[in-house]
């Protein structure tokens, strides 16, 4: 006689993974693992990667490792007796999540007066369970919400593309050429005086006899 099969863990929607023995304390463990139970499987990995925390590369791995049992490793099923299909890892869900506490390891730490002290470095066993469930639903963008809402669209022009041809600088006049034309308008509004003509003195006449000959 044989030993009896073991009953069917997972539904057939529904995949899991085990980790047993980790260096993790229990407790740190539970921490992590509340933070992304209830969650997609892509959202979860997303946020245990900025987890600075030992316990969260370790759920990491099991969680992925579930992943990888809903592609790949498919039980049979019992009414047809064929493998079943691959779950579709965009729909997976952690659906559940528990951690259990393994052996401890006992150490010593000598004290004064030949006193010793019990160090308990504690383990864990991590499972997860993933389920495959309805794709989530997109988030519309506005000009849908606009139309649902019974309000036009808005749509805005496009800017047209810069020429190398028409440069900047070209359109706008520089402060010189500006102030050029207003000083021409200036000179030719302010009259400009005639110059006057100065009298003629006489020249001065030298002593009577100056140019004839003395007799």
């Amino acid at each position: 006689m044989g030993k009896d099969r073991s009953p069917v863990r997972f539904a057939e929607n529904q995949a899991g993974a085990t980790a047993k023995y980790l260096r993790v304390p229990p407790r740190k463990a539970r921490l992590v693992l509340d933070a992304v139970r209830g969650k997609y499987v892509t959202d979860a990995l997303a946020m245990l990667k900025f987890v600075p925390n030992f316990a969260a590369r370790a759920i990491e791995k099991t969680i992925s490792s579930a992943v990888a049992n809903a592609e790949n490793s498919r039980p049979v099923s019992e009414a047809t007796g064929r493998q079943l299909p691959p779950l579709i890892r965009e729909n997976l869900k952690l659906v559940r999540a528990w951690v259990d506490e393994g052996p401890r390891i006992k150490r010593v730490r000598p004290r004064a007066q030949g006193r010793a002290y019990r160090i308990l470095k504690r383990m864990c066993h991590i499972t997860v369970i993933v389920e495959e469930t309805a794709p989530r639903e997109r988030v519309q963008r506005r000009p849908a919400a606009r139309a649902a809402a019974g309000r036009p669209a808005v749509t805005r022009p496009k800017a047209a593309p810069a020429t190398a041809a028409e440069p900047q600088a070209a359109s706008s006049p520089s402060p010189a050429e500006q102030a050029a034309p207003e000083t021409a308008a200036d000179q030719m509004a302010v009259p400009t005086p005639e110059p006057t003509a100065e009298p003629e003195t006489p020249a001065s006449e030298g002593p009577a006899g100056d140019g004839e000959k003395a007799e």
